[in-house]
């Protein structure tokens, strides 16, 4: 007897993994879940639509999916500073397979517990596998971080490495069951949720690394109407990364791959000391990579002067 969909939710998505976030007043069973955020807060809500064969394969394991699925929304909270609370799973399948779904819900509850969210609802359907999820958390009123605001002389800095996840999905394109570092930056990254709200009052600017270092950096240079200088050398590279591949291709992978879901950022340089302090106490990595200007656009030095000239990022349409 096929599932119908209201079971389909009981059985995969109804479940006490899935609520590590704050306490819903009304959740899945209703026509909407009743939330209730702190006082003095702001809400903060983004959603993104994920399709297999773009954003995904569709053919990976369904808990690599659900974890970089995600991974990548609650990425754009991290980016605002806020606190993760809830998100609704909108979820297309072309037929309800348990031992998928049973894998799917297993990998979404580690990333939720993981990011301390709640499943407070959505919708499942019949149709080509997609995966759109809409997320919410909440951040002091005033606080949360944007991409507007950088001002010359800020400094420009980045978390944790860049082109791992270019590299991971050069190698899952030819073996979906590849392993290790790279394979796993690539579908299960992590969100810089602890970073992000520490940046609060802090950052000048932010915005998470998912369309590639130099385009989405050039989403705070337009917010901002400034530019940047960078510096190739100093784009942080992991030691996986640079064994993988030659340092030139690491380096492009870096500024215009996309998807490490990093956070970049601008810091007043009355902040740099204290950014570098938390990155040794947090075991985060952090790295000046550059700094804002007055001269729209933005620019990659190589150590003899010369310019690089990046690739373009991703490019949605």
């Amino acid at each position: 007897m096929p599932m119908g969909e209201f079971d389909l939710i009981k059985r995969y998505f109804d479940r006490p993994e899935l609520r590590a976030g704050p306490v819903m007043s009304l959740g899945i069973g209703d026509d909407c879940a009743t939330l209730d955020i702190p006082q003095g807060c702001q809400l903060a809500v983004s959603s993104d639509t994920l399709l297999a064969g773009t954003h995904f394969f569709a053919d990976m394991k369904a808990h690599q999916i659900a974890h970089r699925c995600l991974a990548a929304s609650v990425s754009d909270l991290a980016a605002m500073g806020a606190t993760p609370a809830w998100f609704n799973l909108c979820l297309t399948l072309p037929h309800a397979d348990p031992e998928w779904l049973a894998d799917f819900s297993q990998g979404l509850a580690t990333q939720a517990q993981a990011c301390g969210i709640s499943l407070a609802g959505g919708d499942t359907t019949k149709g080509p596998l997609s995966i759109s999820i809409h997320v919410m958390g909440w951040a002091p009123t005033g606080a949360a971080l944007t991409r507007s605001g950088a001002n010359i002389g800020d400094a420009i800095l980045v978390s944790g490495s860049l082109g791992d996840s270019a590299a991971g999905l050069q190698l899952m394109q030819t073996n979906r069951q590849a392993q290790g570092y790279l394979a796993q930056r690539y579908w299960q990254p992590t969100p810089r949720l602890a970073l992000g709200q520490w940046l609060r009052h802090k950052a000048s600017a932010c915005v998470d690394v998912s369309d590639g270092l130099v385009q989405d950096l050039g989403h705070i240079l337009k917010a901002s109407a400034c530019g940047a200088d960078l510096q190739l050398e100093q784009l942080p590279l992991s030691a996986a990364l640079v064994e993988q591949v030659a340092k030139a291709q690491a380096q492009d992978y870096a500024a215009s791959g996309g998807e490490d879901f990093e956070l970049c950022f601008t810091l007043p340089q009355a902040h740099l000391a204290s950014a570098l302090t938390y990155a040794q106490d947090s075991a985060v990595p952090i790295t000046m990579i550059g700094t804002i200007g007055g001269e729209l656009g933005c620019r990659i030095w190589h150590s003899d002067g010369a310019e690089y000239k990046p690739q373009s990022g991703y490019q949605h349409f």
